[in-house]
């Protein structure tokens, strides 16, 4: 139980990557908000952490919607006394050519992303002090050799990545540590994606050094708990790609 009695706030918690990190949090003995846009999603995260024997509330909300965030974050320390685990994983995801993705897509893209991310990080940080863990997450999309098509949302989860190196750097030193994560996982968008494009997407796969793509619990979920463990106290500022080997990280 390498996270006993921790409190972790979770957003996007309802499904896909946010639930596995929030089930896995949860078995190393993490009490868990989730926070999500869909109340019946994460009510039904927290119940397989209940029925698991773990600890765990939902929190509806809105990452766009700055109140709801302060209002989260309240509710939190209501309930838990406290929070040492931050994890930013909720985007809204703007995508299409530099010509067909519109403004208000981007808009959201920024405001769900990097800003929702710094507002959350600003309003646990007086209680991460001492020892908190922030992860927060961006893509490999901003490494793709081809960038068609991906350019606004690499910017929205870049721009996080230069708030998360800030943080890193300003935080470090009150016993914050900051991270970042790009996950490959089969979530319900990717596994949609699958199914619906099955040539295109065996061929993503095989550009896959360990030829799969990951499980959203298992493979991104352990890896984060472990990120927010004792066992890596010493790690932040980094951004670490999960995801079987496929990008290349300089």
């Amino acid at each position: 139980m390498m996270l006993n009695q921790k409190v972790a706030l979770v957003t996007g918690a309802g499904q896909g990557v946010g639930q596995g990190i929030a089930l896995s949090l949860a078995k190393h003995g993490a009490r868990i908000a989730a926070y999500g846009r869909t109340s019946e999603k994460i009510e039904n995260t927290c119940a397989q952490i209940q029925e698991a024997g773990g600890e765990a509330f939902p929190i509806t909300g809105d990452v766009k919607d700055l109140n709801s965030i302060e209002a989260a974050v309240r509710q939190v320390i209501e309930r838990f006394g406290g929070i040492q685990i931050l994890v930013n994983n909720a985007q809204e995801v703007p995508l299409g050519s530099l010509l067909n993705v519109t403004e208000e897509a981007l808009e959201a893209g920024w405001q769900s992303g990097p800003l929702a991310t710094l507002r959350f990080m600003k309003a646990c940080y007086p209680h991460l002090r001492g020892d908190g863990c922030i992860i927060n997450l961006a893509s490999t999309a901003a490494r793709r050799w081809d960038a068609a098509h991906y350019a606004a949302y690499s910017a929205v989860k870049e721009a996080i990545r230069a708030l998360s190196r800030g943080a890193a750097s300003e935080w470090g030193g009150e016993g914050i540590r900051t991270n970042v994560i790009m996950p490959h996982a089969k979530s319900p968008g990717l596994a949609g994606w699958i199914e619906a494009n099955p040539e295109e997407s065996a061929a993503f796969i095989k550009t896959i050094p360990m030829a799969r793509v990951g499980d959203c619990e298992e493979d991104i979920g352990e890896f984060v708990a472990f990120l927010c463990s004792p066992a890596s106290a010493y790690v932040n500022g980094q951004t670490i790609a999960i995801d079987g080997g496929q990008a290349y990280m300089p």
